[in-house]
């Protein structure tokens, strides 16, 4: 990444932010604070926080925990990278933050489940991490609802303080997001093929960490 932007990012953040992402410096390091903070159920509404507020706050969806994620990075000079995954209609879309060590890709996921959490980078290719995630991406009555993943979509193309510092809700940013090339997960032809999960993968997706006051909430 440029160093001109992590300058530019840096003298747009607080001292208290400038300390807390000096010490997140590598991605177990940040996925370690995410996991600190509690799950966004959006009690008053939908956000779409940017960093500096999620930091605030001291809550975060997947989006929004994505986003913190890739401020991080781009603080220590990494590309700030997100990768968007589309399921069926029913079923609600995820957010994680891509990052690369020693050549394979791993990713940084907020989640409130026992599923779709932190990749190590083990994978050889974006697509190879994205399909890691399909058969945890269920249905209750047991479907496989993951549909597509987008092609990594960085944040450096954009000024750090539309996103990083912003205290608007960030609408336009998630549009741009789904907006973005996406790629299918299954063939069509293969679509019929796919088998429902069986019960004790069911069982799996009730063990949270955060407690939901709603019956329905971001991944």
């Amino acid at each position: 990444m440029p160093k001109p932007y992590r300058i530019r990012l840096k003298s747009v953040l607080t001292p208290p932010e400038r300390r807390l992402f000096e010490r997140l410096s590598s991605p177990q390091k940040i996925q370690a604070y995410l996991d600190t903070l509690s799950v966004n159920f959006e009690a008053s509404g939908e956000t779409y926080m940017s960093p500096r507020r999620s930091i605030r706050a001291k809550t975060a969806h997947c989006f929004e925990g994505a986003l913190l994620a890739a401020a991080a990075l781009a603080y220590h000079g990494k590309r700030p990278l997100l990768l968007d995954f589309r399921t069926i209609p029913a079923d609600e879309d995820h957010v994680v933050t891509l990052f690369r060590q020693n050549g394979y890709w791993g990713a940084i996921s907020k989640t409130n489940h026992a599923i779709l959490r932190y990749r190590d980078p083990v994978y050889e290719t974006v697509r190879e991490l994205a399909m890691s995630f399909f058969h945890e991406y269920l249905m209750w009555d047991g479907r496989k609802s993951l549909r597509a993943y987008s092609k990594p979509f960085d944040l450096s193309k954009i000024a750090p303080e539309r996103w990083v510092t912003a205290d608007k809700e960030l609408f336009w940013l998630v549009e741009a997001l789904d907006k973005t090339r996406h790629f299918p997960t299954v063939p069509k032809k293969n679509l019929r093929l796919l088998r429902k999960a069986y019960k004790i993968e069911l069982r799996a997706m009730k063990l949270v960490e955060w407690k939901n006051p709603r019956r329905k909430s971001k991944r």
